[in-house]
């Protein structure tokens, strides 16, 4: 067995009228969507932090500085991609990923298939191993006022 290391990931975005909201990698319909330099993917996001974290290298913001006019507007599969082409450089493959969407609306529930089937071809990694969890904050800060959306994520790597 390789060695085994693990990562979190932590985010959050602000979520305005007038823009699409983009979770997963797919365009979810909501009268709102998040706001960001990038499409604002907040779960993607995490993916990308727990992942470079695990790998122990820094975060989402050093490898694609949000001042960056090239990462204006960009789509975040794009930068997942990129993250698993860094760790694997490094020699790990994902073993799994656990996350958690914070949203009051719309219902995340519906979209969560379609969700895991896009990260699974954009990380080249198999649907079974990446669990999408959602939850409310029961009306409760920032979340609950739905003002925004924020995601937790876990993942475990291992050198091949």
């Amino acid at each position: 067995m390789g060695k085994i290391r693990v990562g979190f990931g932590y985010d959050v975005h602000q979520l305005k009228e007038g823009y699409d909201f983009w979770l997963g990698g797919i365009q979810v319909p909501h009268e709102k969507g998040a706001v960001g330099h990038s499409d604002a993917d907040v779960l993607i996001h995490v993916i990308c932090d727990a992942l470079l974290g695990a790998a122990n290298m820094r975060d989402i913001g050093f490898h694609f500085s949000d001042t960056d006019p090239q990462y204006k507007g960009i789509d975040s599969k794009i930068l997942l991609k990129d993250v698993m082409l860094l760790i694997r450089e490094q020699g790990y493959e994902v073993g799994n990923i656990d996350t958690t969407i914070c949203l009051q609306l719309p219902k995340v529930n519906p979209h969560i298939p379609e969700m895991k089937k896009c990260l699974a071809e954009v990380m080249g990694i198999d649907e079974n191993d990446i669990s999408i969890k959602a939850t409310t904050t029961e009306k409760l800060g920032f979340v609950g006022r739905q003002e925004g959306v924020s995601a937790y994520c876990a993942v475990l790597i291992e050198k091949k």
